[in-house]
């Protein structure tokens, strides 16, 4: 052999010949999920259900049984074994019972992220009902980062509005604060509130979050990283205040399927009140209001779910996996 095909053989990649075959997620089928619900009670009934789903987004008991009944008792255990870690922790800084709150308690905080329409709403409603009915944690709060983002008339003025959604569109210091002094156990802490029928943040409304044992954060971009500085200091992540975080997923075509029937469904209620922002819509025939929809998912949803969204689904603790019901397929849940 050539001295230069000797070297050219050296120089390629051993990878190809020994492929890594290694996954941080052990994956579980849905029926050896449910195995793991074990003696779980179901605390939750049909009235329950029809008040808890969201539009276009079925829920009925076989998945909540399925599902999220074995994903409340793992995040019991995960609540568990922080609150004991953190009471190892004070006693180490020989603090005492002087922990957050003066309750020797850290709120547990879950990220719940995944595209737009894909029933991150849905969920986190339905995890915040069952771990509140768990008693060792019966103070479980829900904030959606859709307050944090930066109002109509600055997103204008910036030449954003049709980046709604965007990392950029977020008003990320106040988020990164408000999750701060939660994680501080400060009282009465607030957070804006963002209206969908008037496609805006409120400004005289806000949500309380005072001292909760959980707190479920869902969003578009909860596990995004900031840039990181050359020079070396800290910038905190969204995700670093997360105690376990969770992606829901399914392929990018079928959401779009969901995001279009959202919207026709929409275009027939909510769209049809002249006070809605997009009352506008619900006067197209129905073929327009179907391309209306496919247009703003392909230009602005899909942009940003290819973009900004997909790409961190592997920084999550655990990934549920949807098919084209809406129903849980598969779960991945990362190794420790």
């Amino acid at each position: 052999m050539a001295i230069r095909e000797l070297a050219e053989s050296i120089d390629r990649p051993m990878i190809r010949r020994h492929r890594l075959e290694f996954s941080p997620y052990r994956t579980f089928t849905r029926a050896e999920w449910a195995r793991l619900r074990a003696d779980t009670p179901m605390t939750l009934d049909e009235q329950d259900l029809e008040q808890l789903a969201g539009i276009k987004v079925p829920l009925s008991i076989i998945e909540v049984e399925e599902v999220y009944l074995p994903l409340t008792r793992l995040l019991n255990l995960y609540v568990a074994a922080a609150q004991e870690l953190h009471a190892i922790t004070t006693r180490f800084l020989g603090k005492g019972n002087g922990a957050a709150g003066g309750e020797g308690k850290m709120p547990f905080i879950i990220g719940l992220a995944g595209s737009v329409a894909v029933g991150k709403s849905t969920t986190a409603r339905v995890l915040q009902a069952l771990l509140a009915r768990w008693p060792n944690h019966p103070r479980v709060d829900l904030v959606t980062t859709d307050g944090f983002l930066l109002p109509n008339r600055e997103l204008e003025a910036r030449g954003l509005m049709n980046r709604k959604g965007f990392p950029e569109s977020f008003n990320t210091a106040r988020l990164l604060n408000f999750l701060a002094d939660v994680k501080a156990g400060r009282p009465a802490i607030t957070a804006p509130v963002y209206s969908h029928f008037n496609y805006d943040v409120m400004p005289d409304q806000v949500v309380v979050v005072d001292r909760p044992d959980i707190l479920v954060v869902e969003g578009l971009n909860v596990l995004q990283p900031a840039t990181l500085p050359r020079h070396g200091e800290a910038i905190p992540f969204v995700s670093d205040f997360f105690d376990f975080s969770i992606y829901i997923d399914a392929d990018a075509d079928v959401i779009g399927r969901w995001y279009v029937e959202r919207f026709m469904r929409l275009r027939e209620t909510a769209f049809r009140d002249p006070a809605a922002y997009f009352h506008r819509y619900a006067q197209l025939k129905e073929d327009e209001a179907r391309a209306t929809a496919k247009e703003i998912w392909r230009s602005i949803n899909l942009r940003n779910l290819k973009e900004n969204i997909l790409p961190t689904r592997q920084r999550s603790d655990l990934i549920l996996r949807k098919g084209l019901e809406h129903g849980v397929e598969e779960v991945a849940l990362r190794k420790l």
